[in-house]
């Protein structure tokens, strides 16, 4: 579920939290999931609980988590009102590319054509 690098730059809460913001995102996480227990990510990373501890309290107060004493941590409600936010910001960034590709002369069936291979990819 999660890949952490110990080589990398990034400090190890920060790329368990990136990791959790992408799959929230991309709605892998749904709201009022629960994650993995502290204990559990801890033994499966192999990294300190505080670690992990500190990653869902980054999260938690970004506002994509919430914790329930004595229940865990879960993905806050709201994740799908994030997720249709940053579908509509992305399709304005594709509309704005393909409306330049236009105005440079590529033809209507190419990016046609470009899309289906998209989406069949």
């Amino acid at each position: 579920m999660f890949v952490i690098d110990p080589r990398s730059k990034a400090p190890l809460y920060e790329q368990l939290a990136q990791q959790l913001r992408w799959q929230i995102a991309m709605g892998f996480l749904a709201g009022d999931e629960p994650l993995p227990s502290v204990r559990q990510l801890s033994a499966e990373l192999g990294i300190n609980p505080n670690t992990i501890q500190k990653a869902y309290r980054l999260m938690e107060q970004e506002g994509l988590i919430y914790t329930r004493p004595g229940r865990g941590n879960f993905v806050a409600p709201e994740v799908s009102e994030l997720r249709r936010q940053q579908q509509d910001a992305q399709l304005a960034r594709a509309r704005k590319e393909m409306e330049a590709a236009r105005e440079m002369g590529i033809p209507e069936d190419r990016m046609e054509a470009l899309l289906r291979k998209v989406y069949e990819s």
